[in-house]
């Protein structure tokens, strides 16, 4: 997957030029101009990939996707990818590991995840990248991780889930500065990124039984976890220094200022977090 790792925010290495087209694009739809119903519905699934297939699709219909804007979306694709196995698997009736009193929440967040990739392969067509095996066992191609059995144990799988969202909100925070400059990808990523932290907070609660306790809070204490394989993903979250105040110098704990704050990451460095959990 080198050739997807970006090392800033993803709507940040678009050209200039295609940045503007779709800036334009965008403000004329604001404006009142007529768009298909496809492309309607794609900004209306406040997800930041979806938002920009769907504005480049209406953009670039009759010239085709332009290079870097198919690279984002594949990159995008990837991670959709990666979460839709990990749900569509789980709650498939070979493995079944959900049981009945959670299935609805995780079947909420497995329809907005299949959601997303197969807009994305309809955009992508052709240009689509393959879906790769990966090892939810976190053997990093050995298939024989300590999560080997995670979807025949649920407390596994839960563990797993709650990972995956907790880095999908970090991942959407680390967009935000790339997209003040066009408005609906902006509201996209925002949208989104409190759909995950709901999500992330929902399997957090789960896993610890709702009683709120460290490191199961609805929230992130420190950078702690107790998965293992997956400390990359909190790197950084205990950070008490926000625009160059520490907050503990204003009358808080360390507790309290890492829980009041959480940190964005660069798809780079997402990339890294999850090569255990991925084939070479």
């Amino acid at each position: 997957m080198d050739e997807y790792t970006i090392s800033k925010p993803v709507l940040e290495t678009l050209d200039p030029e295609i940045g503007a087209r779709l800036a334009k694009r965008e403000a004329e739809i604001a404006q009142g101009a007529s768009i298909a119903r496809v492309t309607a519905a794609g900004l209306a699934m406040a997800s930041v990939p979806v938002a920009l297939a769907a504005l480049a699709r209406d953009v670039f219909a009759q010239g085709g996707l332009p290079a870097n804007v198919v690279s984002i979306l594949n990159f995008a694709l990837m991670h959709e990818y990666m979460e839709t196995t990990l749900y569509n698997y789980g709650l498939s009736a070979h493995f079944a590991v959900v049981p009945a009193q959670d299935l609805p929440i995780f079947q909420t967040i497995q329809a907005h995840e299949n959601l997303h990739q197969q807009y994305l392969l309809a955009t992508l067509g052709s240009q689509a990248v393959r879906e790769p095996f990966f090892d939810f066992s976190g053997g990093g191609g050995t298939y024989n991780g300590p999560y080997h059995a995670a979807f025949y144990v649920y407390d596994e799988w839960k563990a797993l889930s709650q990972s995956f969202e907790d880095l999908g909100v970090r991942l959407y925070k680390g967009q935000l500065p790339g997209l003040a400059g066009t408005k609906s990808l902006l509201l996209a990523a925002l949208q989104i990124h409190s759909v995950e932290a709901r999500h992330a907070c929902e399997v957090r609660r789960l896993r610890g039984n709702f009683q709120d306790t460290v490191p199961n809070r609805g929230w992130i204490t420190g950078a702690q976890t107790d998965v293992s394989l997956t400390s990359a993903f909190y790197v950084g979250e205990d950070n008490t220094v926000q625009n160059g105040t520490d907050i503990t110098t204003l009358g808080f704990s360390a507790t309290d200022a890492s829980e009041a704050f959480d940190e964005p990451m660069t798809m780079k460095e997402v990339q890294a977090a999850l090569v255990p959990f991925m084939i070479p």
